[in-house]
């Protein structure tokens, strides 16, 4: 198997598995009796962290990975569950990091991994027009 090919397989393996954690965000949201169409409602918000880009690329790259990764999310969910576990439900904070994290996990099941040097440039592989001309 040729460089190429086995890193496409990982990345193919990537964003299958962000899907399946997004339809699992889904599913929990709904089993927790949460209003699921806030992930909808929400998903461009976190988007706004491409502005960086109006700077420079390396300032977008950075503000964009800061945001499309799962630590903020993973952190929310620990404050949300030292203050249930203290005796204060907090659900808004809950459904504020399903929002994060579905957001994160559909923009890397569609390709768009952690930036490199520039927006077409990720973990995942090359996105955009080029990168369909040269599959």
């Amino acid at each position: 198997m040729s460089q190429h090919t086995y890193e496409k397989s990982v990345a193919t393996v990537q964003r299958l598995e962000n899907g399946a954690i997004a339809v699992a965000i889904v599913i929990a949201v709904i089993a927790a009796g949460q209003p699921w169409w806030w992930l909808a409602a929400a998903f461009l918000v976190f988007d706004l962290s491409a502005l960086g880009y109006a700077g420079s690329p390396r300032l977008g790259a950075l503000l964009y990975n800061a945001v499309h990764n799962y630590t903020a999310p993973a952190i929310l969910m620990v404050v949300y569950a030292g203050f249930l576990l203290g005796g204060q439900d907090l659900p808004w904070l809950a459904l504020s990091a399903a929002c994060w994290a579905f957001h994160v996990a559909v923009d890397r099941a569609l390709g768009y991994g952690l930036k490199l040097h520039d927006f077409a440039h990720t973990h995942l592989g090359r996105i955009g027009r080029r990168a369909t001309a040269q599959s």
